[in-house]
């Protein structure tokens, strides 16, 4: 069996992986020039920090944590859809 002991070095070292990834994402959306960039780099942040969130649920042993990633996920998902949505109504134009 494995204890958490064992893995919590590797959950330290995702999350600063994850964190790492998080600022390039933010970098990506803040210089991105049109809006599927700019939503495609918002999706990958986002899912970014729901897996932050696990692994802070995880690494604190809390269930209630988890509560915040749920609604994060969804609303990432229904923006994708919109912004989606909105792009294909105007035809692919920039």
């Amino acid at each position: 069996m494995v204890t958490f002991e064992s893995i919590e070095p590797l959950v330290t070292a995702a999350m600063s992986m994850f964190t790492v990834a998080m600022i390039t994402y933010s970098i990506r959306a803040f210089t991105a020039k049109n809006l599927g960039d700019v939503t495609l780099a918002i999706d990958a942040l986002t899912s970014t920090l729901v897996v932050i969130l696990i692994l802070i649920a995880l690494y604190y042993r809390s269930s209630m944590l988890l509560i915040g990633a749920i609604p994060l996920a969804s609303w990432i998902f229904l923006t994708d859809l919109v912004v989606s949505r909105y792009l294909e109504k105007r035809g692919g134009r920039r």
